[in-house]
């Protein structure tokens, strides 16, 4: 495609037309002159294929060439911009993808998925073939924190990236804490509530958040996609009793994605952390999305705003598809592909951090002591001990809060403490965050 072709108009596919898919078509449809007067290009969708063709989505299907697979698409030789919203990292997606980079189209794509684990072939294959791979709405949705990192941070070096970028979790920690309810009822109302899906493994177990964070990691570090070196745990083991005690210490509960630099190499981290109250990331509620960017030059960079929702997302693929019809293009992940590199992966028990800890013992005498020699004798100091018994229970949390240790020798102190008879739970570890 030429570039006096490309200034003047923009012939998109679509494969899916899901809730984001039809967001983007409503909402190009009813801007077209906005959009051609900020762009100079004419852009329709000439071409769409989704499970169900017959199905009413509030739009015209007029002058759409219907396709029966997301390849055909790809393929089509009249589509000169692929916009896959379909989902997924393997099968159309996948192939559908690498189908249109292979045929010299430019992609638009959400698939955060399929950026985390296939990021770095797709970027090779955009060079080779001359063509932009856009992905904004991958991570955090309306939040433009890809195009911040790809432009806006061109000339600082990320010191450290971090947020909440995954709603769901946020929300079912939020909640827990405004009304103390248990994990499994709140995650029941973000079913309900659309917020969480059926089958809600991949947020409540860290992997979405993961996914977003190895895509984060690589345009801040300009490394290949490494999703495999991500530590990820999820928020299932949270209890409102965890929410009750951070309160009381000083601190919120937050799924956090953490990646930093340093001469050992990149660190890649989802967990929950214990986040102080008064830091501004601690405060951001409900489904809400933020990214803090630690930098050189600039400072701190912290965006927030929706990170899901059909027209937040949509908007997110129409301005990538805008910056195709400028004719602004650039490397995928910050630097050509053939110079990224692997990062050097930093293995979370080399983490250095200070370490909440929750027990559940039998009360009888002795099993402080015991539990204090065992963190002693590894070399683990206390800050805090918080043991509140009651006559007639027989089991009794013990909250604990540690001075900085490395996370291997935390793990060895907890090995020795769970194998004390008096300790009936498996310890609950939960790490501090200076953020």
């Amino acid at each position: 495609m030429s570039a006096s072709e490309s200034k003047t108009e923009l012939r998109l596919g679509l494969a899916g037309l899901g809730t984001v898919g039809s967001g983007v078509v409503k909402m190009i449809q009813d801007t077209q002159d906005l959009l051609q007067e900020r762009t100079g290009s004419v852009i329709s969708v000439v071409a769409a294929t989704a499970r169900d063709k017959k199905k009413d989505r509030g739009f015209s299907m007029d002058g759409m060439t219907w396709h029966e697979s997301a390849v055909d698409v790809a393929t089509d030789p009249n589509v000169n911009v692929f916009v896959e919203l379909i989902g997924g990292s393997d099968g159309p997606a996948l192939d559908s993808v690498r189908a249109a980079l292979m045929n010299g189209k430019h992609v638009v794509t959400a698939n955060k998925a399929l950026i985390a684990l296939h990021g770095s072939e797709f970027a090779q294959l955009a060079d080779d073939h001359n063509v932009a791979l856009n992905y904004e709405a991958s991570v955090a949705g309306g939040i433009p924190i890809i195009k911040s990192l790809r432009e806006g941070l061109v000339i600082n070096q990320v010191k450290r990236i971090f947020g909440i970028l995954n709603g769901t979790c946020n929300y079912i920690l939020s909640v827990m804490e405004e009304t103390g309810r248990a994990f499994d009822d709140v995650l029941k109302d973000a079913q309900d509530l659309g917020y969480a899906e059926a089958d809600p493994s991949f947020d409540i177990g860290g992997i979405d958040a993961a996914h977003k964070l190895a895509i984060l990691t690589s345009l801040a570090y300009g490394c290949e996609v490494d999703f495999d070196s991500i530590y990820i745990e999820g928020i299932e083991t949270i209890s409102a009793h965890d929410i009750a005690m951070a309160k009381e210490l000083g601190y919120r509960i937050k799924l956090l994605g953490i990646a930093e630099k340093s001469d050992a190499g990149i660190s890649q981290r989802v967990h929950p952390c214990f986040v102080k109250l008064d830091r501004p990331i601690a405060n951001v509620s409900d489904v809400t999305n933020a990214v803090v960017v630690d930098t050189d030059y600039l400072g701190r960079l912290v965006l927030e705003g929706p990170g899901a929702g059909q027209f937040p997302t949509a908007s997110a693929v129409i301005a990538d598809i805008a910056d195709i019809a400028r004719g602004v293009t650039q490397p995928v992940f910050m630097k050509p592909a053939r110079d990224l590199k692997p990062g050097a992966a930093i293995a979370m028990d080399q983490h250095v951090g200070e370490y909440y800890i929750r027990l559940t013992a039998r009360d009888k005498p002795g099993v402080m002591a015991e539990i204090t020699q065992d963190l002693a004798d590894e070399g683990v100091s206390i800050e805090t001990i918080i043991q509140r018994g009651a006559e007639g229970v027989e089991n009794v949390p013990i909250i604990l809060v540690t001075h900085k240790c490395q996370e291997s020798v935390m793990n060895r102190a907890l090995q020795r403490i769970a194998a004390h008879d008096a300790i009936v739970r498996p310890p609950r570890m939960i790490r501090i965050e200076d953020v």
